[in-house]
């Protein structure tokens, strides 16, 4: 456990010290979520709730396609 706290505190008092860095992981931190939290909303849609009404409906189309599957 010893090794855990000392490869915590290595990384917080990096992060602590630093100037320009903060303002670089933000920039990390917005780009990240854009990439999955808008793009999945905008080009990966939930293709089961939108065309089957009921969970053992979805359940069929998926067991189906997983067996029959080439």
């Amino acid at each position: 456990m010893n090794i855990v706290k000392r490869v915590f505190r290595f990384y917080y008092d990096g992060f602590k010290s630093m100037t320009w860095g903060k303002s670089v992981w933000i920039v990390i931190l917005v780009k990240l979520f854009i990439f999955f939290v808008i793009m999945k909303l905008i080009f990966f849609p939930n293709f089961l709730k939108k065309n089957f009404d009921t969970d053992a409906e979805r359940g069929s189309h998926v067991l189906e396609n997983i067996t029959n599957s080439k």
